[in-house]
């Protein structure tokens, strides 16, 4: 019979069960959009924040989905290509909402960061970047070189 030294105390088994369960609720959660307000909306008020949004129900769950931060990287690509976030949210908001739904469902974000962190973003961010046309026409506008 093995000592009572040796012997986990079986609270310890039971948290760390607890806590394995609620580590993989809290995944779900996030991954299907249930971590945030959205879940908890009738869906008359989910219809009328994507209409506000100028997309669809479910274009407005997959970027609930992405989380708050999916568009982070955004803001770093309108700093390298000298253009104001805060000036373009203000003058644009449409535009700006529209970058920010192409960067939230964007799948070459591992990309965008290592060109951000090498500051060559402003280089080659045509050959990934699905916001690539509007940033183009934002830069010209400003007088900007295309060619960064």
């Amino acid at each position: 019979m093995p000592s009572p030294e040796n012997r986990l105390p079986r609270t310890s088994l039971i948290e760390i069960a607890l806590e394995g369960i609620a580590d993989w609720v809290s995944k779900y959660r996030r991954n299907f959009g249930l971590d945030n307000q959205l879940g908890l909306c009738a869906p008359d008020e989910v219809m009328r924040v994507a209409r506000d949004l100028r997309v669809t129900p479910g274009e407005l769950q997959e970027l609930a989905r992405k989380g708050p931060n999916a568009a982070d990287l955004l803001l770093k690509m309108l700093v390298a290509l000298h253009v104001d976030p805060k000036a373009l949210e203000n003058t644009d908001p449409h535009v700006m909402r529209d970058l920010q739904r192409l960067c939230t469902t964007c799948g070459a974000k591992k990309r965008c960061e290592r060109e951000l962190a090498n500051r060559t973003a402003g280089d080659h961010f045509r050959e990934f970047c699905p916001n690539a046309f509007t940033l183009d026409a934002l830069l010209d506008r400003k007088g900007q070189p295309s060619g960064q």
